[in-house]
């Protein structure tokens, strides 16, 4: 018994070592804090935005200080807007609701201390889809909250993505060119 298990485990050792190599040779890494452009930030959400505790959160482990005063602030986030929306999706044979799409749609713009848009109002949108059940409400309640919390942090990761993307604008600006 002990010389058929020993075969297995090497197998077995083998294949997480390959799975190791590939995702190593793929480039993959684990996302570590955005590389935002900018020492300070004001966020201009409104005090009890969940979206803006959680951008709050990630851009201050980022290294970036997010400050309380625009004057005070290298770069400034503008909400436009941030709407949740449920729409019915399919319905069964007797008319019921079967599937409902559950969409976030947030609207921001970036400027500068002067003024000078950093990033264009710019829109995000995020669907899920949640099939529904009359005899499991409460189930389906948690499920749809747990969807809205689940596009709240793609939200964040998606802004945060962007904020670092504007790095190579804003060094493009601040190059002067040749005489």
């Amino acid at each position: 018994m002990h010389a058929q298990a020993q075969p297995k485990r090497i197998g077995q050792w083998l294949l997480m070592l390959a799975a190791t190599l590939l995702l190593a040779a793929c480039g993959f890494h684990m996302r570590g804090a955005a590389n935002l452009p900018f020492k300070t930030i004001y966020l201009d959400f409104t005090p009890n935005s969940v979206v803006g505790v959680e951008l709050k959160r990630n851009i201050q482990a980022s290294g970036t200080q997010v400050v309380d005063d625009k004057k005070a602030a290298e770069a400034i986030l503008k909400v436009i807007s941030d709407t949740r929306d449920k729409q019915i999706l399919t319905l069964n044979t007797d008319g019921r609701v079967r599937e409902y799409a559950l969409f976030q749609r947030f609207t921001f713009s970036v400027t500068d201390a002067k003024g000078a848009v950093t990033i264009p109002p710019t829109a995000i949108t995020l669907r899920r889809v949640i099939t529904y059940d009359a005899n499991q409400e409460l189930a389906k309640q948690a499920e749809e909250a747990l969807l809205y919390r689940d596009m709240q942090s793609d939200l964040v990761q998606q802004i945060l993505r962007r904020l670092s993307a504007s790095k190579s604008a804003i060094a493009a600006e601040n190059v002067d060119p040749e005489p």
